[in-house]
């Protein structure tokens, strides 16, 4: 064990290494909708680049979560953050609209790290403080958004150059790695753990995984909620640049904002809530919030109005996913939140690639106002959810293993 996981709280420990690397990610965040065009693209495009991340990722995150429970979480997200170093400086480099493509994909097969950043940041929580933690990881998120966009949009500049956001998120994630390695114990799991993992999960497809966990119905939020927020983070720079002239720049300090945002609900409020309001209820709130917004935006015309239901849309998806994830890495055990976060990895991935592909087919033949109600759709069938079957999650037993 590292002599720096004596000094804090193993949660912060794997929070710092998280934050670091969602830097990187984030100062991509207003330069990607504008890199398609500017390399001969289309709308189309930019939802494809989207999309192609997304697929990969979805691909590769189950196989990086069961790694993880194999030969240790530490191992498996120093690798998947050099990874993303690597597809973060093949971005910065890209002259051709072909290399942009070739950059996400590597960037999406590589983007194991916050699966498995999850199921080791549920490893080192205590029950009772696993929807803290997992809010630990939203703001993380937040803070990616807050200081990503804003150095992107600065290191982009008038003239929109993407070499130096791209070459500066390759750092970060390198600095990540470092700090992943000095950081975070190592956890290489005994023999004997490794046989009970090999044996839990065996032959045992995906799907059988999934029903003996009873957790189907769980999965499909993740993708429904994924394609709902990857539609609008697609959606909102082109909406704000089509009616407000909106850039890079405008875009980052919104998102900044958001970010702001994130850090408030998931850092220093979600404990709060899910022990006043009980878990299943927040995210009935923020679902509710988060598809008001969406509505709203079909009406709403000043440039004020438009930033705030932007605002209030990320805002409420914010408490989403800390539920979601305290959720599945509740009913499993810790030999399995691997594979299990990697499940969920893969439904977020398949919301991620259809979300801006579907609104970016339904902007072709139709207009802005009927993209944000088709975005608005998925959110509805979450918040359907959060007040039927969610229910048995807002008791003890719901979360709890199966075969416990």
């Amino acid at each position: 064990m590292s002599r720096a996981s004596w000094r804090f709280p193993p949660e912060w420990l794997v929070f710092s290494v998280i934050v670091v690397d969602l830097i990187g990610f984030g100062i991509l965040i207003p330069i990607l909708p504008f890199m398609s065009p500017a390399l001969g693209g289309d709308e189309m495009d930019v939802a494809l680049v989207i999309a192609i991340y997304s697929l990969c990722a979805g691909i590769a995150g189950p196989f990086w979560g069961s790694l993880s429970d194999r030969i240790g979480r530490k191992q498996v997200l120093m690798v998947c953050l050099f990874g993303g170093a690597l597809s973060y400086g093949m971005i910065g480099v890209a002259s051709e609209l072909w290399m942009l493509y070739a950059a996400r994909a590597v960037g999406g097969v590589m983007a194991g790290s916050l699966p498995v950043a999850s199921a080791l940041m549920a490893d080192v929580s205590a029950p009772h403080r696993r929807a803290k933690a997992m809010g630990l990881v939203g703001t993380a998120f937040g803070l990616g958004l807050i200081l990503g966009p804003v150095i992107g949009g600065v290191l982009a500049g008038p003239e929109g150059t993407f070499l130096w956001p791209g070459l500066f998120a390759a750092v970060m994630s390198l600095v990540s790695v470092g700090l992943a390695g000095w950081l975070l114990p190592a956890d290489r799991p005994s023999v004997e753990t490794t046989k009970k993992v090999q044996k839990a999960s065996g032959p045992e497809n995906m799907l059988a995984f999934i029903r003996r966990r009873h957790a189907l119905l769980l999965t499909v939020q993740y993708t429904l909620h994924t394609g709902a927020v990857s539609a609008a983070i697609y959606l909102s720079p082109l909406w704000l640049a089509a009616y407000l002239g909106w850039g890079p720049r405008e875009v980052g300090i919104l998102f900044g904002l958001v970010g702001v945002a994130m850090i408030v609900v998931q850092g220093a409020m979600m404990d709060w809530m899910t022990r006043t309001f009980g878990l299943i209820n927040v995210l009935t709130g923020g679902a509710a919030i988060f598809a008001a917004s969406l509505i709203a935006a079909i009406a709403v015309e000043t440039e004020l109005a438009r930033g705030f239901v932007i605002f209030t849309a990320f805002a409420g998806a914010t408490c989403c996913l800390p539920v979601l994830n305290t959720v599945a890495s509740s009913i499993v055990g810790a030999q399995e939140r691997g594979r299990m976060m990697g499940v969920t990895a893969l439904a977020a991935s398949i919301g991620r690639v259809i979300g801006p592909l579907a609104t970016g087919l339904v902007l072709a033949v139709s207009d802005y106002p009927v993209s944000w109600f088709v975005i608005a759709l998925p959110v509805f069938l979450v918040l359907l959810w959060s007040r039927t079957g969610a229910v048995r999650y807002s008791r003890h037993g719901g979360l709890q293993p199966a075969d416990a």
